[in-house]
């Protein structure tokens, strides 16, 4: 049979291009590939939510390590649905949180936390005691959240004109201090070592550095060569920060000075990142494609790539199971993977 110019037969051509639309077609419905069975990430299935009242999505989740439960921000539903991690089922949603944009769990002090955009507020409630939710007035368009456990300290990334940051005192309910900073904020996190908040700014291309001993002032601003940052993760041993940014590239800094250590290219603009320490693994969502980026975090070489979903940009993370949920819009649902390396 004559060949073809690519050296496969015409209908081996078509058995593969068939494949290959089969395989996009799975990929942008959510549903895993066998191509992850190449890298550490393994699929264990998928768990419905809540079908979307409204067009979009979801943003930010976390989890309770200690019973793996997940927080999501099903944003559009204007509610936290909540997943028992243990048995990967979905329980039910806390309602009424408008626009909610966010969720962090902080366990030493047993309490989750809420962004609420829509309505400009934090929710504030202990893990055992959902129904004693409180919300606390804060600035506009709250976004990202870190919390600082030594002083029960909540940072709020915020917008409006000037952005600001919001510092609330978890236990007295208020916020205690409001900062400028230069734009749009985005992740933020907290490293407990040098007892700092850190806050990705998208433009211009910063991350700012707040001491939570001395909530209202900015201590550092470390400038970003890559446009848009957006993830943010901390590798404790190494004392690096990784920063994933709009222009396709990871960038990695030393922690404690800001100096600029690599670049890393990626396969479009990423949103949320995590750091497995136990693997060495750092996790990256990104929409478009709709992957999750698998890197070696000490070689910082990519590793794996696992398609997710059209849209999927965003996921948690459960250091205790090594678990990635992957939150996959086109089908209200969550895609389960266990990090097997």
């Amino acid at each position: 049979m004559p060949e073809t110019s690519t050296g496969l037969s015409s209908g081996k051509l078509a058995l593969a291009e068939t494949l290959a639309a089969v395989m996009a077609m799975l990929s942008f419905f959510g549903v895993p590939s066998s191509a992850q069975k190449s890298g550490p990430l393994q699929s264990r299935g998928q768990i419905e939510l809540p079908a979307h009242r409204n067009p979009g999505g979801f943003d930010h989740a976390d989890v309770h390590p200690a019973t793996g439960r997940v927080f999501i921000a099903h944003t559009v539903n204007d509610a936290l649905d909540i997943i028992d991690g243990a048995n990967d089922r979905f329980l039910r949603s806390i309602e009424n949180l408008k626009g909610v944009a966010g969720a962090l769990v902080a366990p030493g002090a047993n309490l989750v936390f809420t962004s609420n955009r829509g309505e400009n507020t934090v929710g504030i409630f202990s893990f055992d005691d959902e129904a004693a939710l409180v919300k606390v007035p804060v600035g506009a368009s709250p976004n990202g959240l870190a919390h600082d456990p030594k002083r029960n300290l909540l940072l709020v990334g915020q917008g409006g004109n000037p952005v600001t940051v919001a510092i609330v005192d978890v236990a007295k309910r208020n916020v205690v201090n409001t900062l400028t900073v230069p734009g749009r904020t985005r992740w933020a996190i907290f490293d407990a070592q040098q007892e700092m908040f850190f806050v990705n700014v998208s433009d211009p291309p910063v991350i700012v550095s707040i001491k939570s001993s001395r909530p209202g002032e900015i201590a550092r601003t470390y400038k970003v060569p890559a446009a848009g940052p957006h993830g943010l993760a901390l590798d404790s041993k190494t004392r690096r920060l990784f920063c994933a940014c709009d222009a396709k590239k990871l960038v990695v800094l030393e922690a404690e000075t800001g100096k600029i250590l690599q670049e890393v290219p990626m396969s479009g603009a990423p949103d949320v990142l995590f750091a497995n320490a136990a693997r060495r693994h750092l996790y990256a969502a990104i929409g478009d494609p709709g992957v999750i980026e698998v890197f070696d975090m000490d070689a910082m070489s990519l590793i794996q790539t696992v398609p997710t979903g059209s849209g999927a940009h965003t996921m948690a993370f459960d250091s205790v199971r090594n678990k990635v949920y992957a939150l996959l819009p086109q089908t209200h649902s969550v895609a389960v993977f266990v990090d097997q390396d």
